[in-house]
């Protein structure tokens, strides 16, 4: 019997390349993305796609039932997946902004996997992997909504992983650097409707994030393709004992060992600079 796996955020990608990447090592994927057109074009790929909207209730309890009514009640493995990157200094972020915000990249996730730990629970095994960020836990200047919904991220995932002890199902994170998708170009789109550009303190900085945004090709050094991630997924699906952490990309692992070893003040120096050199 195939194992099974819901993933969401699959019209591009991470998700994408997971989707198909694992349909192809022989899992039965269900493939969600927000919107229906993006349905068809995953369909006409030969994946099994139907919405998932992270930012409704309904949505996710609608696709809950489909992906359990296609499972015959039991699903192996959730990639929580489904994100995208609000640019923008802390002074300048509204309630709303900060909102927007973390329904998709937090309570979406949290009422999905809700949803499906009790199917878990009762089937005695699973996995639940959370796809994060090297800024779940080294933040940078100018993504400060982001920063924190993946600083929660992490904080929600140690805290599920030490409830779940002794379950069989084992909560792992995926920490990705720089990979080549479409997040900046969603990031320029939250940015244009959410920051107001012209009246900031900090308008010239604006005008270099847009600039990066914008930018063809890797914007940053020892950016890697979605494959990279894929990989770490396949390890979380498929170790007896699966890793709490998978670092991706070089930057992940620098950060992670510099945040060990340095003092505040020094890596503070090094966020920084590393922050606004890719503005």
């Amino acid at each position: 019997m195939k194992k099974t796996i819901l993933i969401t955020g699959c019209s591009s990608g991470i998700g994408h390349c997971t989707a198909h990447g694992l349909q192809k090592r022989g899992y039965r994927v269900f493939a969600t993305v927000r919107r229906q057109e993006s349905v068809e074009t995953l369909l006409a790929e030969g994946l099994e796609s139907f919405q998932l909207d992270l930012d409704d209730s309904d949505s996710i309890q609608r696709a809950v039932e489909e992906t359990l009514k296609r499972s015959n009640g039991e699903l192996y493995a959730l990639f929580n997946n489904g994100a995208y990157g609000l640019p923008g200094a802390v002074e300048d972020l509204s309630r709303a902004a900060l909102r927007a915000q973390f329904e998709t990249n937090l309570f979406g996730w949290m009422e999905l996997t809700n949803l499906i730990l009790p199917v878990m629970r009762k089937q005695g095994y699973g996995r639940i992997i959370q796809n994060s960020s090297v800024l779940g836990f080294a933040a940078m200047p100018f993504r400060g909504a982001y920063n924190t919904s993946k600083y929660a991220v992490e904080g929600w995932s140690d805290t599920l992983r030490l409830e779940l002890r002794g379950s069989g199902i084992f909560v792992s994170l995926i920490e990705p650097g720089p990979i080549a998708t479409r997040f900046r170009a969603n990031a320029m789109k939250a940015l244009e409707r959410y920051i107001d550009i012209e009246h900031s303190i900090h308008r010239q900085k604006y005008l270099a994030v847009q600039n990066r945004l914008n930018k063809e090709g890797p914007a940053v050094p020892f950016t890697l393709p979605p494959e990279a991630v894929l990989k770490k997924v396949t390890h979380a699906l498929e170790a007896d004992i699966p890793k709490a952490r998978y670092y991706v990309t070089f930057p992940t692992h620098l950060f992670s060992f510099l945040k060990r070893i340095l003092p505040v003040s020094v890596l503070d120096k090094i966020l920084a600079k590393a922050g606004n050199d890719h503005q």
